[in-house]
């Protein structure tokens, strides 16, 4: 046993010719290929979680300035602001309600309609 931990240790079975040394060497270099590979990939993963927490707080930024410009809009479309806003121009409120005009349209008789009448 203390041969075999003094052998390994001393890296014996990277050189020794009866040992396969060749697939030894291939395997060390499948494993370090391997964790190359698995660094690379848990790295691109935490980019995108960082770019996802970025777009999260940028959506959130958004969608508050969204809610302000529509209280903001839904301020200014108030009928007493327009007045007020309209006043200075000395235009004021109709004291008459609109009137809506309703046009009829009139209906084109077909040729056989024309040739009954």
């Amino acid at each position: 046993m203390k041969n075999g931990v003094y052998s390994i240790l001393k890296a014996r079975f990277l050189i020794n010719e009866e040992a396969n040394a060749t697939k030894n060497w291939r395997f060390i270099v499948f494993l370090i290929l391997l964790a190359i590979f698995m660094i690379a990939n848990n790295n691109r993963f935490d980019q995108k979680v960082f770019k996802i927490i970025e777009l999260t707080n940028e959506v959130k930024e958004l969608r508050s300035e969204f809610v302000d410009k529509r209280s903001e809009l839904m301020k200014l479309k108030m009928e007493s602001t327009v007045t007020e806003q309209m006043a200075v121009r000395g235009v004021v409120p109709s004291s008459v309600p609109p009137v809506k005009i309703k046009v009829k349209k009139v209906e084109e008789k077909g040729f056989i309609n024309k040739l009954w009448q």
